[in-house]
């Protein structure tokens, strides 16, 4: 199933409130955030062997290149917001 219709009261809500391109990056915001929780429920049973106390070294991957697009959208996020209120 399309993005577009999993989360379509989400985007019609964040669209409405920052804008098209604003709501949707929003809306992966949202949809990363989820990953991470995924995959940070799934660190607790998949430990690393040298360290039990970090997840495994294929899952440290995901969640860094996770966070990593998550602080790229919202640097698009604020300089629309920026664009936006300088047009103003």
């Amino acid at each position: 199933m399309s993005i577009f219709h999993e989360r379509r009261d989400e985007l019609e809500k964040y669209e409405f409130m920052m804008g098209t391109a604003r709501g949707r990056l929003a809306v992966s915001l949202d949809v990363l955030t989820d990953a991470l929780v995924l995959i940070g429920q799934h660190g607790v049973y998949c430990v690393s062997n040298r360290n039990p106390s970090k997840p495994a070294l294929d899952l440290e991957t995901v969640l860094g290149e996770i966070n990593n697009a998550k602080e790229l959208i919202q640097s698009v996020m604020e300089d629309l917001r920026r664009e936006r209120e300088a047009a103003v």
